[in-house]
């Protein structure tokens, strides 16, 4: 297929921001439309596309967008009720399909909402049936399209997968609305940007909707008991109370979860239909390779693969490049990605970075954590208690650590000599946990010296995790700013006895 120019829409969302590097790496040109395109500076791609300024409300601003663009990609939605939400978007949707129009553009495709056979347009909740009106919008529009029909997405910061993933987490047991009986077709979210890269490249006398979904239809009650397998949580007990209104069901997400209830709603009010793929039609247009669609049991491992990998730097970091579609992008909310509790401490130290970095170094072993000595040793002792590595392991070198070194119940999963230390524990704990330690230069104000960062991460793992957060946190300004305070004095100290 030759490359096209491609303009997306909604590049600072969930799709759209995984879209954009698929399309590139299709042999596509890529333009990107942002109300803040400053949102869009910090990924990687960003030296590859165009970004412009503008908004799908604006004629003038879509005109200039959708010069010399051969697909537009449509992936603007109000996910709320707020007051006027659908008129705004059959507006935007007209607006777009004119001035897709005007421009030339040769295809507009869209990913909406999967819609329940036999249900009236009129009858679906609010949020699927504006999916399902902007669908028919484009489709009525002289612009051929390709509106991609899909149900619950699945991979980190999909707004429905992030709602499955914490009441399952945090709910061991769950008194539920009757929807988690209805049944539905989740995807994956490598399949939804399969289908929307292939889209591109479709014979311009296809004009339609298609149904995308995976190979399982399963109820909601079922993706929450095979997402505690798949996560390795203890097995849920699920019990459905009927008088949980949508509204009530919204307020109680919200309470167990960190999803905005302006998002809750709306998904909690589409959960009472069925949708389940009438058709797999796609398939003729943008084939299935081997092993596709993914199954959701796998699509679950992929969402949740970067946890068990305990690569931090990739999942969680500012700085992150995600890796495959389903990781998490530095720009997904922050409720995105799961629980994850930190501890941070910083400090100006009136010595040398490379004074600091020695002490940072040489920690553990006989040199000790710097705090505590004793709350170390009781936490090794109780890790041995229940069959863990314990703190006796001491370390390889006494000054020097490299990747993959043991020291003491911690591995070294990465070293930047002279800048970090990030340690993953390997003692007994319902579930993952890191130490960063940093040794920067100044910030302006320090007035020279080095400035010590320090960073614990703790990622629970059911309802266990989080209570065992709980009643550790207490003794963290003990433990861990104690060591913060300790290590910067023993720089201080190395750095006078050197000069």
């Amino acid at each position: 297929m030759t490359g096209k120019n491609c303009l997306v829409t909604g590049a600072t969302g969930y799709i759209g921001g995984r879209l954009v590097p698929e399309l590139i790496e299709a042999g596509h040109r890529v333009r990107c439309l942002a109300r803040t395109p400053e949102k869009l500076r910090d990924h990687p791609w960003a030296g590859q596309v165009e970004i412009v300024r503008g908004d799908v409300t604006d004629a003038r601003g879509l005109a200039a967008a959708m010069a010399g663009i051969d697909v537009a990609y449509y992936l603007v939605h109000a996910l709320n009720t707020g007051s006027g939400f659908e008129g705004r978007d059959r507006a935007a949707a007209r607006t777009f399909a004119e001035q897709a129009h005007a421009a030339g553009v040769r295809r507009i495709v869209y990913l909406g909402g999967l819609t329940p056979a036999g249900i009236p347009v009129r009858s679906l909740s609010p949020h699927l049936r504006s999916r399902a009106e902007v669908g028919e919008i484009l489709l009525a529009g002289p612009v051929p399209a390709a509106v991609l029909r899909a149900a619950v997405v699945i991979g980190s910061g999909s707004a429905s997968f992030e709602m499955l993933r914490y009441l399952t987490e945090r709910l061991p047991v769950m008194v539920t609305p009757s929807w988690v009986g209805t049944r539905c077709q989740p995807i994956a979210v490598r399949d939804v940007l399969r289908y929307l890269v292939g889209s591109a490249g479709m014979p311009p006398e296809v004009d339609r909707a298609f149904d995308i979904g995976g190979p399982d239809v399963v109820t909601y009650e079922e993706m929450m008991r095979r997402y505690a397998v798949v996560a390795r949580l203890p097995a849920r007990l699920i019990l459905r109370v009927p008088m949980l209104t949508p509204g009530l069901s919204s307020h109680w997400i919200g309470l167990v979860t960190p999803v905005p209830r302006a998002l809750a709603r709306p998904l909690a009010e589409s959960l009472r239909h069925e949708v389940v793929c009438a058709e797999h039609d796609i398939a003729t247009y943008v084939p299935d390779p081997p092993g596709a669609p993914i199954g959701f049991d796998e699509a679950l491992a992929l969402a949740l693969q970067r946890i068990r990998d305990a690569r931090v730097d990739t999942r969680w970091s500012s700085a992150a490049v995600p890796g495959a579609p389903s990781d998490p992008l530095p720009t997904d909310p922050d409720w995105a990605g799961g629980s994850l509790y930190t501890d941070r401490r910083e400090r100006a130290v009136d010595a040398s970075p490379g004074a600091l970095w020695r002490v940072v170094e040489g920690i553990g072993g006989e040199n000790g954590w710097y705090s505590f000595p004793l709350a170390w040793a009781l936490r090794g002792w109780l890790d041995r208690l229940v069959g863990g590595v314990g703190i006796r392991r001491g370390r390889r070198d006494a000054a020097r650590l490299r990747v993959g070194d043991s020291l003491d119940f911690w591995r070294v999963e990465e070293i930047i000599p002279g800048r970090l230390l990030r340690l993953r524990a390997e003692m007994r704990l319902p579930g993952l946990a890191w130490l960063e330690l940093r040794a920067d230069p100044p910030v302006p104000g320090d007035g020279g010296g080095a400035r010590y960062r320090q960073r614990a991460l703790f990622h629970p793992r059911g309802l266990l995790g989080h209570l065992y957060w709980w009643s550790v946190s207490p003794f963290h300004a003990v433990v861990f700013g104690g060591m913060a305070r300790n290590i910067a004095r023993a720089a201080e100290r190395l750095d006078r006895r050197s000069s």
